[in-house]
């Protein structure tokens, strides 16, 4: 008989501007609950939302017949801070993550509980197809390719917006406590069997979504720089191209000097390596800035989130 403390499956939810799909979220939900014989746990994150998405929650789920934590930030610590925060309170045997805007159809997260019942360690959800507008789904192939190609090639092509984990590999995922860094790449990094799941991404119905092309821009910069040394490799190769086009200069002006061409002797190639190698030099302390930066944050051992509140439903209560 499964135990009331470690239910079946928990589903990870962060909240953010959602208070407009808080209903049918919770009608998705106690289907969901019913699928899983009620050896189900909901664990909502509102992450410092500016609406009414916690009031909602909290006014909804003592008689929405839910098992669930209702956890609150005390700002916005971004979507995939929630989400960890999210995993460390889960206590189901498998974990499921999605989004509050119901893009995901909850179905999926049935079968990413059967996946993982039968020996997986990590599903995945990968869109076959999407019914976005046309620049949101140019803006989101551009990202994910960009990430795919820069950060991690096993990542499928679309991205990943869903997916769950077994208990046992959401322990291994929450020792890596680096900050600045990305979640995604943290789960395939830890490697594992995998399972991929395909399914058809609805319309977003209610608000606008916050992950902001600034927020995608920040995200593949901090990916980009914990997850591999593309930058110092290409430091170095501008330094060897800076090299041989430093000594192609110099030809050039010892060149020009002996034939008298330069009226004033080394004014011109002197102009022309400070201007070159003063941006190179600027360029390559951005880069190692950029990992010292880090480091130094790492350092700091700030917790990712805070909870302000902490609240329970149903038999947990």
């Amino acid at each position: 008989m499964q135990s009331v403390l470690t239910p079946r499956l928990s589903l990870v939810i962060p909240v953010y501007g959602n208070e407009g799909s808080i209903p049918d979220l919770l009608d998705s939900i106690r289907w969901l609950s019913t699928q899983m014989e009620g050896s189900f746990e909901a664990v909502f994150v509102v992450d410092g939302s500016p609406d009414q998405s916690y009031a909602r929650l909290r006014d909804l789920l003592p008689d929405s017949g839910i098992h669930a934590q209702l956890l609150t930030l005390t700002r916005n610590f971004g979507a995939f801070a929630a989400i960890r925060c999210g995993l460390v309170h889960a206590r189901g045997n498998t974990i499921a993550v999605m989004a509050a805007d119901l893009q995901e159809p909850i179905e999926l997260i049935v079968k990413f509980e059967a996946t993982i019942s039968e020996g997986a360690d990590l599903a995945l959800g990968v869109r076959e197809s999407r019914e976005d507008p046309a620049i949101s789904k140019l803006a989101s192939n551009l990202f994910w390719r960009l990430y795919r190609r820069f950060v991690m090639p096993e990542i499928p092509k679309g991205g990943v917006d869903v997916f769950a984990l077994s208990h046992r590999f959401r322990d291994n995922l929450l020792q890596l406590k680096e900050s600045n860094s990305s979640l995604l790449a943290q789960i395939f990094w830890l490697g594992g069997r995998r399972a991929y799941v395909g399914y058809h991404r609805r319309q977003r119905e209610h608000g606008r979504s916050a992950w902001t092309l600034k927020k995608k821009l920040r995200y593949l910069s901090d990916s980009v720089f914990s997850f591999t040394d593309l930058p110092v490799r290409l430091l170095m190769a501008l330094g060897a191209t800076a090299m041989v086009l430093a000594v192609i200069l110099s030809l050039v002006v010892m060149a020009a000097k002996i034939s008298g061409i330069v009226p004033i002797p080394g004014y011109a190639g002197t102009m022309l390596v400070i201007l070159f190698f003063g941006a190179f030099n600027a360029l390559g302390l951005g880069v190692i800035g950029s990992y010292a930066w880090r480091t130094f944050e790492n350092t700091k051992q700030r917790p990712l989130s805070i909870v302000q509140t902490a609240e329970k439903f149903g038999e947990h209560a």
